[in-house]
């Protein structure tokens, strides 16, 4: 059930309903100026565009906090038309189109356990592991005399993406990319 708040309330990563659209808060800062009332400033993404607006709300200013369900569901396969993905406990398999998905696909691989939010029945967005471990499929060899601090070459994973990584990283091996920023963070 979605209730009202008090604006100074919200917290990152909050979805609230502000201006008759549903919107997850990404950053905010209270601002207590010498003359007059305070504020917020809130920095936040609409969850069905995904456009990010900048706002000054009055610090008095209540807001709906939006109600979302969230399951932990497998990735199981890209069917041509879009992903599936089965619920961990139920089985169910959805089906989520590659525009939803927007960045999360390139990080997709069988079986990655994800959690995917809903509002109303409706997936509003999908959420990956911080980290995740790939193989590393193919990788071009490291060129000698190469000695530069941090020389760094490409390495393709096991689901295509391609991620740059150390010199010494080989085929078959297994690695850890940071899905915050999509780059190597250390071997497995």
């Amino acid at each position: 059930m979605n209730g009202l708040i008090n604006i100074n309330d919200i917290k990152n990563g909050m979805t609230i309903i502000y201006d008759g659209k549903l919107y997850l808060v990404q950053s905010f800062l209270h601002v207590k100026p010498g003359k007059g009332a305070a504020f917020m400033k809130v920095k936040m993404r609409n969850l069905k565009t995904g456009t990010i607006i900048e706002e000054t709300i009055n610090s008095n200013a209540k807001v709906e906090k939006a109600h979302v369900d969230k399951k932990k569901m497998s990735y199981l396969y890209n069917s041509g038309n879009g992903y599936v993905f089965m619920d961990n406990e139920t089985y169910e398999q959805i089906e989520i189109t590659e525009d939803k998905l927007a960045d999360t696909k390139k990080f997709l691989k069988e079986n990655l356990e994800v959690q995917i939010d809903f509002y109303q029945g409706e997936i509003i967005g999908v959420t990956l592991p911080e980290k995740i471990e790939y193989e590393v499929v193919e990788t071009t060899e490291a060129v000698k005399g190469n000695t530069t601090n941090n020389a760094q070459k490409d390495a393709t994973l096991e689901n295509g993406y391609v991620v740059k990584v150390p010199l010494f990283i080989t085929q078959g091996e297994k690695i850890i990319v940071s899905t915050i920023d999509g780059k190597y963070s250390s071997r497995a």
